[in-house]
């Protein structure tokens, strides 16, 4: 079983800082408290918004706290307070988790983000998404902040099923595509986005090790083992090990789990260090210290 307590707690993305008194009137039902990030954050890529070339750069915010003051500084409300599609905060998928996650920390839930592959966006495609897990006391709960009920979906997004091919964690995909099993070229970002196939897999099973120890770094963040197209086969064994691990460790398998954890604190290779790469959606590549928060412009 996984260490419950450490997901009761703020991890320094998800910590609101000196707005934490706004997580204090989130409803505690998930379905009312993911209307609420929906109320707070628009996904930078929503067909309908009309966001200013400026505003797209929320989406490298990364720290919940920030996100928070750039909600308030431009609307200084409740969070639950109506807003305008297009005054919401830019972000994507993570976003919307890390802000849930933070909300269900905040009272005392465990509650985590998990990386893997959506299917029920495009069919015959599996883009690359960020959805929560809350504990209810007796299992997981699979939860997607970033879509509601009342968009028509044919499964409740406050309850995803698991093991229903609706989500993936990059693990099982990697193990997937590692036994011949998917076209994993159908696996990336959009169909019209000419990002995806194995190395982007193999970055995100370390993306999502990454985040079940709650370093929950953006998606285009980069760090130790990742690398670019081409480079997968240079951690093949690696990323084999970790993925399995990983997969065990849902599975309720305790060694697996205490291994994970193990390795990720002792290998560099696994874990962010003091400096991170980003490589943003807005072709910016940045070197970002984790600590001072200062990024500078990388020149290659």
């Amino acid at each position: 079983m996984d260490d419950l307590t450490s997901y009761t707690c703020q991890s320094d993305y998800s910590d609101p800082g000196p707005h934490a008194g706004l997580l204090d009137d989130l409803p505690a039902e998930v379905p009312a408290l993911t209307a609420v990030v929906r109320n707070v954050i628009v996904h930078y890529r929503m067909p309908g918004t009309d966001l200013p070339a400026e505003r797209l750069a929320e989406i490298n915010h990364r720290w919940l706290d920030r996100l928070l003051a750039t909600d308030q500084a431009r609307s200084g409300t409740p969070l639950a307070t109506p807003r305008p599609l297009n005054d919401r905060v830019a972000g994507c998928c993570r976003d919307y988790t890390l802000l849930a996650v933070a909300g269900l920390r905040h009272r005392g839930v465990p509650a985590r983000s998990r990386i893997g592959f959506a299917s029920y966006f495009t069919p015959d495609y599996h883009h690359d998404h960020v959805v929560a897990q809350v504990w209810d006391g007796s299992r997981w709960v699979w939860v997607d902040a970033q879509i509601g009920p009342e968009e028509g979906w044919s499964f409740d997004p406050a309850d995803i099923p698991p093991g229903a091919g609706l989500f993936d964690s990059a693990a099982k995909v990697w193990i997937a595509y590692r036994a011949g099993e998917i076209d994993v070229e159908r696996y990336g970002v959009a169909p019209d986005v000419p990002i995806g196939g194995a190395w982007f897999v193999r970055n995100y099973v370390f993306l999502e090790l990454a985040h079940r120890y709650r370093d929950e770094l953006l998606l285009w963040d980069g760090w130790g083992a990742m690398g670019g197209p081409g480079t997968e086969g240079e951690t093949l064994e690696l990323v084999d090990e970790i993925a399995a691990l990983l997969v065990a460790a849902d599975g309720g398998d305790e060694a697996a789990e205490r291994d994970l954890a193990k390795r990720y604190a002792n290998d560099s290779r696994l874990h962010p260090g003091q400096r991170i790469e980003s490589h943003t959606p807005l072709g910016e590549e940045l070197l970002v210290d984790l600590r001072s928060r200062e990024q500078i412009a990388l020149t290659r």
